[in-house]
């Protein structure tokens, strides 16, 4: 394996995503990193491959992100709503957010993030699929226009925020928590480690 610098404050990681949640946990983590948002349609597949589809867009937004910097690691990930064999997004309107919610109240689904770690010299040094298996409670249809209202879901895979407003709704998790926020933690600090993008940590 060729020998690149670790990541630092001098040579920080790039995070190819504009999600306040993955920075908010890669600061958490204390990490050096800065952030460049890939341009990439997140456009919704019907495929039912779902873990396939999450590395692809993954890749995609790293790709950019190194396409446009020629430098450093650069860290992307995608995550995505699985239920009844169905992708769910982010809402298209109001319309879309209250059919998810509706759809996922009192059932189980899947999230799945896909991430990627593209090395300084713009090899693939790590993909990796995580799974995680939400319960939501049974939800009213009050309560869904009243989540609805606060505005949280309409930027949100699957029309809900397990680390904000949302988590009222939330029973179980089986799984990674932080996987279902954006991002798997546990997974990617051991990929940083493996593919030695990091001197240690913690």
């Amino acid at each position: 394996m060729k020998k690149f610098k670790y990541i630092s404050r001098d040579y920080p990681l790039i995070l190819a995503s504009s999600s306040p949640r993955r920075r908010e946990l890669l600061q958490n983590l204390g990490i050096p990193f800065k952030i460049y948002p890939s341009n990439v349609e997140e456009k919704i597949s019907d495929t039912d491959e779902f873990e396939k589809f999450a590395l692809e867009i993954a890749e995609k937004k790293a790709r950019y992100a190194y396409n446009k910097l020629k430098d450093g690691w650069i860290l992307a990930a995608d995550t995505i709503v699985v239920v009844e064999e169905k992708i769910f997004g982010k809402p298209k309107d109001y319309n879309d957010a209250k059919r998810m919610l509706s759809i996922l109240s009192g059932r189980e689904h899947t999230v799945i993030t896909g991430f990627c770690i593209i090395d300084p010299a713009g090899e693939l040094s790590w993909k990796e699929s995580v799974i995680s298996k939400v319960t939501i409670r049974e939800l009213t249809e009050e309560e869904i226009d009243s989540y609805l209202a606060t505005k949280e879901p309409f930027d949100k895979a699957g029309a809900y925020a397990v680390q904000g407003i949302g988590s009222f709704m939330i029973k179980k998790i089986n799984g990674s928590y932080t996987n279902v926020v954006g991002l798997p933690v546990c997974e990617v600090i051991l990929a940083l480690k493996k593919i030695k993008a990091v001197a240690k940590f913690p």
